[in-house]
């Protein structure tokens, strides 16, 4: 039986639980595409940059081809982007997944150990689960509007530690970790810390770090190309630390993850400005619209967020998963929060959308939470 040869770590996963997506509800429910909004996996509902079709319809000539490993223009493009010199910069394919496998795979022998704030994106958890690392949890208060509890990460650094992680704006609580508190750690440690940026964007400018890898050695910033970019579905992500360790990384980093398709729809993201400006400005005002919706209802409750979503507690004595059926019935996906770990209680997660998809969710909101 293919069970005697499976590894013990991996028959204890739970299988990642993604959002769901429109052709799942619209065969579940029997609902026409149309009528359905999803806001639960914290997508750029505008779409991605019109300048990206006519260069892919170009591109597909070259199909029958490799792409080139690293891409010069692209990495010309990231560094003028990120004000990042183009050595200090890895770019991968599957999002900021892969840069995240990529470092496990430089960086993790059986029996180090990680440590990861809960809660937070769980992707941290199952990569360095599968690489053989031990996990020791830090914790965000939720007290404090989840606010990071600094001592929780330093008390657990170890001569063994190798990783630590930081998503700021935090996925799904959407805060942001105080720079003195990352400071804190980054000196406390030779350990590589990971500063996940992948909601930065939406953000103040001053709480980005990404500059920040070129003082200090052991961070490493991710960004990703899914969320304000609009391109989920080319699957793009890259990371900015010290040449060290992009040289490392590099050595065991898949060759061609990175396809002729998703190099030109990553230039061409880059270029648009405007659309960049565009979607910043909108998704910020569309998570504003949410946010102060939101705290119209006395039954939920609704956590302030730097990200292109909210944190919501439900306080109506609906379970999450009964709140979200009620929601998929009438069309409207939203993010269960009871998969993360270290998230007690009863939440959701909801992103933002186009101002008509917000009203029309805070509409619909009405009728359950009554």
């Amino acid at each position: 039986m293919i069970e005697n040869i499976v590894r013990e770590r991996v028959k204890s996963f739970k299988p990642y639980m993604p959002g769901k997506s429109k052709e799942e509800i619209m065969r579940k429910y029997n609902i026409n595409p149309k009528d359905i909004i999803k806001l639960g996996s914290n997508e750029n509902p505008w779409g991605c940059s019109k300048k990206i079709k006519g260069e892919i319809l170009k591109e597909i000539k070259n199909l029958h081809q490799y792409p080139e490993p690293v891409n010069p223009v692209l990495m010309k493009e990231l560094s003028e982007f990120t004000n990042i010199p183009m050595d200090n910069i890895i770019v991968g394919g599957d999002g900021a997944d892969e840069i995240i496998d990529t470092m496990m795979r430089t960086f993790i022998e059986k029996g180090d150990e990680v440590i990861i704030p809960i809660p937070t994106f769980t992707q941290y958890r199952i990569s360095a689960l599968i690489h053989g690392a031990n996990i020791k949890y830090g914790k965000y208060d939720k007290k404090k509007d989840f606010k990071l509890d600094v001592d929780s990460i330093l008390n657990n650094i170890s001569e063994r530690t190798k990783i630590v992680f930081l998503c700021t704006p935090n996925n799904p609580t959407g805060n942001i970790i105080d720079k003195k508190d990352i400071k804190k750690i980054l000196e406390a440690t030779e350990a590589l810390v990971v500063v996940d940026h992948a909601y930065i964007e939406y953000s103040k400018e001053e709480y980005d770090l990404t500059e920040w890898a070129l003082e200090y050695d052991n961070l490493l910033t991710l960004r990703t190309f899914s969320k304000i970019f609009g391109l989920a579905g080319v699957r793009v992500g890259y990371g900015i630390t010290n040449k060290n360790t992009i040289d490392y990384m590099m050595r065991v980093k898949p060759v061609f993850s990175l396809t002729r398709l998703s190099q030109i729809c990553a230039i061409m993201a880059l270029r648009d400005r405007e659309f960049f400006k565009y979607s910043r400005e909108n998704g910020i005002k569309s998570r504003e619209i949410l946010y102060n919706g939101l705290r119209k209802f006395k039954e939920l409750k609704v956590y302030p967020s730097e990200a292109n979503y909210l944190l919501v507690e439900i306080k109506n004595g609906m379970a999450s998963g009964e709140f979200c059926e009620e929601l998929l019935k009438r069309g409207i996906i939203v993010r269960d929060c009871k998969s993360f770990e270290g998230l007690e209680g009863e939440y959701i997660r909801v992103s933002i959308g186009t101002f008509e998809e917000d009203e029309r969710f805070l509409d619909i909101l009405k009728d359950i939470v009554n």
